[in-house]
């Protein structure tokens, strides 16, 4: 066998080794204790995302004293490992603070009796809260602790209490929980998209007619404007039985009973007709001119 040969061979065998050599060599995976978790939820029509860690419990005391592990009137990262953060898709109010649109890390101060939460620019600070700066600051509210009624062995953070423009951040831990109100701008956003695609068209779609007088009734607008959208929205689309069920609730809302149960009448029969019927409206409708014969004696 040729030199040449022979020494092809050994740089093959040492070029194959230094490929194998790094995944060999791959660090050990292992179960994080702080779990990362990301949550988002809609509220009205802003996104929100939060990114934390869930450290666990593991009998230790969380809150409530000075040798707690969160101790008292000390500043928290409002979880483990890396801050952490909330993002806005749009401008939001918490706790009667404007909060532009974002990113942003949270961090708490909590007390027996009341927690500072504080929203911070910085998003790298992790533990190092003594190298917060307040100039980055966003907003700073407080908020008053409740005593859980269950305990919570790893800490969790989650949307409760959702309504069509708000939603609380509650945060809970061991036997501690506090919550904070977001508030989103929906009323601008949906009154804009009105005025475009209804007030300043003039052939607005049936399916925009019918939201809009959806948006009037819920929210206790105009009901005459309402009533005027969705009479134009069912005379294009007669046989749309939830849209029928909204103009007698709109009529049952202005005390027009009659109009109400002719209304009721023709979504029902349209929900019969429907491929297949749809017995829950066909029930919604019977209560509702229930409702209008109650209401017209």
């Amino acid at each position: 066998m040729s030199k040449h040969f022979l020494s092809f061979s050994a740089a093959v065998v040492t070029a194959a080794t230094l490929l194998v050599a790094p995944a060999a060599q791959a660090q050990i995976r292992t179960p994080a204790a702080s779990p990362q978790s990301t949550i988002t939820q809609r509220v009205g029509l802003t996104d929100i995302t939060i990114v934390y860690s869930r450290p666990s419990a593991k009998g230790r005391s969380i809150f409530g004293s000075d040798n707690s592990l969160v101790p008292n009137g000390k500043r928290w990262r409002t979880g483990a490992n890396g801050t952490t953060s909330i993002k806005f898709s749009d401008d939001v109010m918490i706790e009667g603070k404007k909060v532009p649109a974002g990113e942003y890390g949270i961090y708490t101060v909590p007390r027996p009796n009341e927690w500072t939460v504080v929203l911070n620019k910085s998003l790298k600070q992790g533990a190092d809260v003594d190298g917060f700066k307040d100039d980055q600051d966003v907003a700073r509210f407080t908020i008053k602790p409740y005593k859980l009624s269950g305990k919570v062995e790893t800490f969790t953070i989650a949307f409760t209490d959702l309504t069509p423009a708000t939603a609380n951040v509650a945060m809970e831990w061991e036997n501690t929980g506090a919550k904070f109100k977001v508030t989103a701008d929906v009323d601008t956003k949906v009154m804009a998209q009105i005025d475009e695609k209804i007030t300043k068209n003039a052939s607005p779609a049936p399916a925009d007619l019918a939201a809009a007088a959806v948006y009037y009734y819920d929210n206790n607008k105009d009901l005459k404007q309402a009533l005027a959208w969705m009479e134009k929205a069912n005379a294009a689309e007669p046989t749309k039985y939830w849209n029928l069920n909204t103009e007698a609730k709109i009529r049952l809302k202005m005390k027009d009973y009659a109009g109400a149960t002719k209304a009721a009448e023709a979504s029902k029969k349209a929900a019969l007709a429907a491929t297949p019927p749809n017995g829950e409206y066909v029930k919604m409708n019977e209560d509702l001119m229930a409702q209008a014969k109650k209401g017209g004696k």
